[in-house]
């Protein structure tokens, strides 16, 4: 048993400084995948403490079916993002979140091409639908495998890896429409 599984079943027993150690590992990511998708940082804070809430809440429920922690709480997220957007009707401006949000690198803003195919990016992600969005901010921002997407989004890795390379496609013709970066 890994101790994060050690961590989950202390925490369902109700000891709260072991979720409270979950939360501690996994609130950067999840609050970062938040973010992406709803552009505003007071939002992205009150979905994040929603998202945690309700794992406390439902943690009874978890079962350990061969998928990362993570997975389940990024489906929390999804869920609670989709309904925020339900409820409040607004669209993310993505042109809003900083670069560094989606920057693994430090230096990943030190040229100015990168700070401009980052915004361009981001502009012709508004353009694809949410589970498109989806795809590759957990692909490419938070790092997931195929199979942790599935899991989080619902859906087969085939369909993950056919949202993934539409999505990848469709950038690609947009950047190659753009004179920019020809």
């Amino acid at each position: 048993m890994t101790s994060e599984e050690k961590l989950i079943k202390s925490a369902k027993n109700g000891d709260r400084e072991a979720f409270g150690s979950l939360y501690d590992s996994h609130v950067a990511p999840i609050y970062r995948f938040i973010l992406v998708k709803v552009g505003n940082k007071a939002d992205a804070e009150d979905l994040t403490h929603q998202v945690f809430l309700s794992a406390w809440q439902g943690l009874s429920g978890y079962k350990f079916q061969g998928f990362p922690f993570s997975s389940w709480l990024y489906r929390i997220a999804s869920n609670a993002v989709i309904d925020f957007y339900r409820t409040n009707k607004k669209h993310a401006d993505i042109d809003s979140v900083p670069e560094e949000v989606l920057a693994h690198n430090p230096d990943f803003q030190t040229t100015a091409d990168n700070e401009m195919m980052v915004r361009f990016v981001k502009s012709a992600m508004v353009d694809m639908d949410y589970d498109q969005q989806s795809v590759l901010t957990l692909k490419f921002v938070n790092d997931l495998s195929n199979k942790e997407i599935a899991k989080i989004i619902n859906k087969s890795e085939g369909a993950v890896r056919v949202i993934q390379h539409r999505a990848l496609k469709q950038l690609r013709s947009k950047i190659n429409g753009d004179t920019r970066f020809s």
